[in-house]
């Protein structure tokens, strides 16, 4: 399993603590320290819509310019996730081929449960 997301993130910090209580061992990517790759971003977006993954409701969303936030789209939203990885939903967890984005704990088991 790996958990992405920006470990001063409040929702990363439930999810992690969430894993770790449940002894289910997984790798933590730091967006800020270690970027986004396309190839990563486009995995998931095999699985998930990119609404779901683009975060319309974060600080890096509300600092961009109209003229970025116009017209949006999926490749518009590629575009803008890659050059700013803060503006992914987070966390994004990878489990196989799962990819579950926010913090729910009850799908959160399930995936752990799969997993073992």
């Amino acid at each position: 399993m790996i958990l992405f997301g920006i470990k001063n993130c409040d929702t990363v910090k439930k999810a992690r603590k969430h894993l770790e209580s449940h002894n289910t061992a997984f790798d933590f990517h730091d967006f800020r320290e270690l970027g986004l790759s396309a190839e990563t971003l486009e995995q998931w977006l095999e699985k998930v819509e990119w609404k779901q993954l683009l975060n319309t409701r974060s600080t890096s969303w509300r600092q961009l310019s109209d003229d970025d936030k116009a017209d949006i789209n999926q490749a518009k939203a590629v575009t803008l996730m890659l050059a700013n990885p803060t503006l992914v939903k987070r966390p994004v967890l990878v489990s196989g081929q799962t990819v579950t984005v926010g913090f729910k704990a009850a799908e959160y088991d399930a995936l752990v449960a799969s997993h073992d």
